[in-house]
């Protein structure tokens, strides 16, 4: 090889790593700004994280103060401690109807209920109805404001008539026997929760 032609070689080597340097930085900074292969962006992420929850709500929003009470009942149910409960229970001029007797602790009576003696099997079923869809019942005393919500929408639903989705629902909610016992006498014996449209927590009992 004679001298001239080494430069050239040279100078060619330089020229290809440059663009290789060139193509390998554009190629990461395209991925920075797109995450890893298979991610998404935050906005996207974070909207898919939502999505299930947003699949299990009404379509229709509800009034803030019925939504304020539904969220205070959820959080003391997601805390796992039943005694978070009485925050909306402090929210209402008179206790909800819990049982058919007149009870003056709630909590104690939930706790004595729950099958685990802590009140979490009382606000696991409080987090599983309330995710669910309520049903829209005109009942209540103002006129103009009169819409009570109950949870689940099952609990007012023609138990036999349900469509195959209602039916998923159900069994989210209790084992097949006791669907297939509320089916064939057409009852609801179960878990019933309602909020006035002004927010009151009305009720929150089992159903016999």
């Amino acid at each position: 090889m004679t001298s001239s032609t080494q430069p050239r070689t040279s100078r060619t080597i330089v020229l290809v790593l440059a663009v290789l340097l060139i193509v390998h930085l554009g190629s990461s900074l395209a991925l920075e700004r797109r995450g890893a292969p298979g991610s998404l962006e935050p906005e996207r992420y974070a909207a898919a994280l939502a999505a299930p929850a947003k699949a299990r709500t009404p379509a229709k929003a509800f009034p803030a103060p019925v939504e304020e009470m539904r969220q205070a009942i959820l959080a003391a149910a997601h805390s796992g401690r039943i005694e978070d409960l009485q925050v909306p229970l402090d929210w209402n001029e008179l206790k909800p109807d819990i049982a058919a007797t007149a009870v003056d602790d709630p909590i104690a009576f939930w706790k004595k209920e729950s099958g685990d003696g802590e009140g979490r099997e009382i606000l696991a079923v409080l987090a599983d109805i309330l995710e669910m869809r309520p049903a829209e019942l005109p009942l209540g005393k103002d006129l103009e404001n009169n819409i009570v919500y109950v949870w689940p929408y099952l609990a007012e639903a023609k138990l036999d008539q349900l469509t195959p989705a209602e039916e998923v629902d159900l069994l989210r909610l209790v084992s097949p026997e006791k669907a297939k016992a509320m089916r064939a006498a057409k009852k609801w014996t179960w878990w019933r929760l309602a909020i006035g449209a002004d927010g009151t927590w009305h009720s929150f009992r089992k159903e016999d």
